[in-house]
């Protein structure tokens, strides 16, 4: 992983020699100031054991070896008692801030498309009891329209400071939030909300003109539309009885009813507090009950795995809150006394595409030292860099890779480069604000080089974690002394994990070195199952004799001799993109595999890429009647091997996939067009002729690499 350097090897020895001067000079204060003593020693401990020596026994965090962490301080066992913990303790401190619109503009581009600019202002903050009074006002109005408590008010809504206020209003006055994505289509919103019969949705004035307008006719029990932005123009095809309020306005009703509060069932640790709508295999999203137990137990696990989190701390919102890693995350964080800055894709950087040329992004304006990502933001940042220091002269490019090359090698023994991180560097640093002290990756699986590279160049630990909405988003984390790559780290303390045998993929929790299964996690974190599906509830979650919650999460992991946790394969046809979404490749393959030029067809994702491909069988009379009719003349094997025949070919297979409604990200965007039937003797096929993903993967590994654009 080592980067390539165009150095006469001879003025390479000499450098080589003095940076060996420098490092034997510095070793010694270094190693006594930087206390990397103990991380040395710690990054060499045990991180998780098994409780028994039996096979298939569960791994626990060295920490929780004996009891399971449930609470994360005394007494706070839902998240409105946690809430109130932290405004009495954290009461006038900053806690949510937002930046003020200055200025919006339309730029034109040579194109001749427009595009939406904004100059932005500082960050202004509301406090702790701010939030807490704003949070309380909100809860009372939602009560005087109507609102019970145990009943379910939807959120489809960007990550914004309002999005947080409704959820701890809710949390306190026992209303179960139904979260949605702000990216959902039009089906799914409209079945998210006609599922969990909400009667109240709370929004934004741009999403209810470019989303909700065009269903809204199609929730028949819809009555109230909160704006968290003002109030929007009236839409003549409004639907009759339903009132279009602003949060402003509800929060002034409830400032207004001041025994209302009062009146208010509290929750209990066991009820719902989130109802959170998540991709599943069938296209329609599925609600995973989360209870305020389950939020805690998972928080309680995040927050142990960050060192020294508090006041000092400042942490950047920009993943959807719909989502359970950001949701997880700014509850970390609100428990904490952490301030939490708001921002989005389009605004982050000052490169951001809504940000106007010469004006700032929200991470130079916030200088954040706490942020969470996912694969596909990293992997841009990456690529970004990397081609900057490709325009750059020789001599700034080979400083640059030689920097890059020696921390690579002091990083990988524990040490650090505080010269080069000050020299080389601090402008890479910059792009994220120049404060960042933990990066946390989740979502998706990270490439090891860009795990690397972040580690390197932003001079700070790069952790991943693995969870899913079934496990509130816990499950492991590495720890930030970790500087190993590929891997999730180890169990919480807030949940166990263990290995089932997965005898149909050949993994068995006997496997040496790694036993090796499937990953099943429990815990106080484990989710209630699926709302309004038994059926599915009862295939992913178990009960064990003691009483014990397993999730079954279909993905395959090994456990390293130090505990620590690597995902190595997937149970299920489901992929999760590099963005996250997820596709389902027998959905995607049952979409186009009745195709008149198709005879068969694998779809294939990648978690470390953005994009589908697929390797096409086609039907040897259609496609040589669409050669001739393009004028390619040759045998069949040259007709399947031309990248003419194959952009061709992927014409019509991206026609056929958008009639039948896949999604963008659903549809593969390469394709290899292969001469040879998949029959059972090939052993591509099984006897009954289902795919056998392994083997065509294997088979066509040459061509997956081809159309990620890898080289050797």
């Amino acid at each position: 992983m080592k980067l390539t350097h165009t150095i006469n090897p001879v003025f390479l020895q000499l450098i080589n020699f003095i940076i060996l001067v420098y490092t034997f000079i510095t070793y010694v204060p270094w190693y006594i100031v930087s206390g990397s003593r103990q991380t040395l020693a710690k990054s060499k401990q045990i991180k998780a054991k098994p409780v028994t020596n039996k096979p298939g026994s569960s791994y626990r965090s060295v920490n929780s070896l004996h009891c399971l962490a449930s609470v994360l301080y005394p007494g706070c066992d839902t998240l409105d008692k946690a809430f109130k913990y932290a405004k009495t303790k954290f009461k006038d401190k900053k806690l949510l801030g937002t930046r003020e619109v200055l200025k919006e503009e339309d730029e034109i581009q040579p194109s001749g498309r427009v595009f939406k600019k904004v100059i932005l202002g500082k960050y202004t903050w509301l406090s702790y009891d701010e939030v807490y009074i704003k949070a309380t006002n909100f809860g009372n109005g939602l009560a005087i329209l109507g609102q019970q408590p145990k009943t379910n008010i939807a959120i489809f809504c960007e990550t914004r400071a309002e999005w947080m206020i409704v959820a701890q209003a809710c949390f306190m006055c026992n209303y179960q939030l139904v979260t949605l994505y702000a990216t959902l289509g039009g089906p799914a919103i409209v079945h998210g909300l006609n599922e969990s019969e909400v009667t109240t949705i709370i929004t934004s004035k741009e999403l209810m003109q470019t989303k909700l307008k065009e269903i809204v006719s199609q929730v028949p029990l819809l009555r109230h539309i909160i704006t968290v932005d003002g109030k929007p123009t009236t839409w003549s095809e409004f639907p009759k009885g339903v009132i279009v309020h602003t949060m402003a306005s509800v929060q002034a009703m409830g400032a207004k009813a001041d025994n209302v509060s009062k009146q208010q069932a509290r929750p209990v640790p066991s009820d719902i507090a989130v109802i959170m709508y998540t991709s599943g295999s069938t296209g329609l999203p599925k609600g995973v009950m989360i209870s305020h137990s389950n939020l805690i137990a998972g928080i309680t696990g995040m927050a142990e795995r960050i060192p020294h989190l508090g006041e000092k701390d400042i942490y950047i919102g920009y993943l959807p809150l719909a989502h359970v890693l950001e949701l997880s995350a700014e509850l970390v964080c609100l428990s904490h006394g952490c301030r939490i800055g708001y921002s989005s894709p389009q605004t982050l950087a000052d490169q951001s595409s809504k940000i106007k040329k010469g004006s700032k992004g929200d991470v130079t304006m916030l200088r954040p030292t706490l942020m969470a990502s996912v694969p596909e933001i990293m992997d841009r940042i990456y690529k970004n860099v990397m081609n900057k220091v490709n325009e750059m002269t020789s001599f700034q490019r080979n400083l640059f890779i030689l920097a890059y090359n020696y921390k690579m090698e002091q990083i990988s023994n524990g040490y650090t480069t505080p010269l080069c991180d000050s020299l080389i560097f601090r402008k890479v640093r910059l792009l994220l604000g120049g404060k960042i002290r933990v990066l946390l990756c989740g979502g998706a699986p990270l490439s090891a080089a860009t795990q690397r590279f972040m580690n390197i160049c932003f001079c700070c630990p790069v952790g991943q974690g693995y969870g899913l909405t079934e496990s509130a988003g816990a499950g492991t984390i590495t720890e930030v002394w970790d500087y190993t790559t590929g891997r999730v780290g180890a169990p919480l303390v807030c949940c166990e994990i263990k290995l089932m045998n997965w005898e149909k993929g050949g993994y068995y929790n006997t496997d040496k070195p790694y036993p090796r299964g499937e990953i099943l996690i429990g815990g106080q974190n484990v989710t209630m199952g699926y709302y309004k599906n038994e059926e599915r509830t009862k295939k992913d979650f178990t009960v064990d004799e003691t009483g014990q919650r397993w999730l079954h999460t279909g993905d395959i992991g090994e456990f390293h001799a130090d505990g620590c946790l690597k995902i190595i394969d997937r149970k299920k046809d489901l992929v999760k993109l590099q963005a996250g979404e997820y596709v389902s490749l027998g959905k995607v393959e049952a979409a186009l595999k009745n195709l008149p030029l198709v005879d068969n067809i694998c779809a294939y994702a990648s978690s470390f890429q953005s994009y589908v491909i697929a390797f096409v069988v086609p039907n040897q009379k259609e496609l040589t009647e669409l050669a001739r009719k393009k004028g390619f003349k040759g045998t069949w094997e040259e007709i399947c091997t031309s990248a003419e025949m194959e952009r061709e070919v992927l014409k019509v297979v991206t026609e056929a996939a958008s009639s039948a409604h896949l999604e963008k990200f659903e549809i593969p965007v390469k394709i290899r067009l292969s001469p040879d039937p998949w029959t059972p003797e090939t052993g591509l096929v099984t006897d009954a002729f289902k795919l056998k993903r392994r083997e065509l993967t294997s088979h066509y590994q040459m061509d997956i690499d081809r159309m990620y654009g890898k080289t050797k």
